[in-house]
């Protein structure tokens, strides 16, 4: 699915990743966990494509294609998403206008039909139900006046209706109280399938109760230094990232 080869980014001359490498197979969740200023949300934002990010080195292979060469939205027509650890408050835009207009600008990325207004409204109504999103957030600007548990369930519900190849949470627990990481957690559990992989960057073992992974890896300066199964989380629980940040004043 994807597969990260000796990624090396920068910053403002500052630099982030140093060599990462990364493979995440079809239909894996994966957890990164580590210490703040390992690099994470970076590593997050690259795959994405925020165009801050100057990539020295390395490629990042989506079912065998460079990504890098895409634009932030080409990306998100070959099924990439991220979900922000912080949503953006849009003023001004309505939350169904905005969720259509992504909806159906994939759609037409990919050579298929626009989904006429009937058929979005069930669509829509459908995902927001599971997670037990108020049809009155629905009829607000997007992320305007949200809690940050109501803010995180939008971001699933559009996850939910562009059905994307690989998702990558940011800190998707970040703010969350324990309905709400609850509910979030089960709308990305029921999102699982053998055709989509997940990323999930987190720094606590809460969110991985629920979202259980496949595969945890450690970063540190930059890069992956320890990977294993999902007891690792447990283990990194107990004892911390003082090992971690110990090599990175060594």
């Amino acid at each position: 699915m994807l597969e990260i080869k000796n990624l090396v980014v920068q910053i403002e001359d500052n630099r982030i990743l140093n060599g990462l490498d990364l493979t995440v197979g079809d239909g894996e969740v994966a957890a990164i966990m580590g210490p703040n200023g390992s690099g994470k949300s970076t590593l997050s934002y690259v795959i994405a494509g925020k165009v801050d990010y100057e990539v020295l080195e390395g490629e990042i292979l989506l079912n065998g294609e460079n990504i890098l060469e895409m634009g932030p939205d080409e990306r998100a027509a070959a099924g990439v998403f991220l979900a922000f650890q912080y949503p953006l408050e849009i003023p001004g835009v309505g939350t169904m206008t905005f969720l259509k207009a992504c909806l159906n600008a994939q759609r037409k990325a990919r050579g298929e039909g626009e989904l006429s207004t009937p058929d979005f409204i069930r669509k829509v109504n459908a995902a927001a139900e599971t997670l037990e999103i108020n049809r009155d957030m629905l009829k607000r600007a997007l992320n305007v006046g949200f809690s940050g548990g109501e803010k995180k369930r939008m971001e699933i519900l559009q996850m939910a209706l562009l059905q994307p190849q690989f998702c990558v949470l940011d800190e998707t627990d970040s703010g969350l109280d324990i309905d709400a990481l609850r509910i979030v957690s089960e709308g990305v559990n029921a999102l699982r399938a053998e055709g989509r992989s997940f990323l999930v960057i987190t720094h606590y073992q809460r969110l991985l109760n629920h979202i259980v992974p496949d595969t945890v890896h450690v970063m540190s300066q930059g890069r992956i230094v320890k990977s294993g199964g999902k007891e690792l989380a447990l283990e990194l629980e107990a004892s911390g990232y003082a090992e971690y940040r110990a090599s990175e004043a060594a």
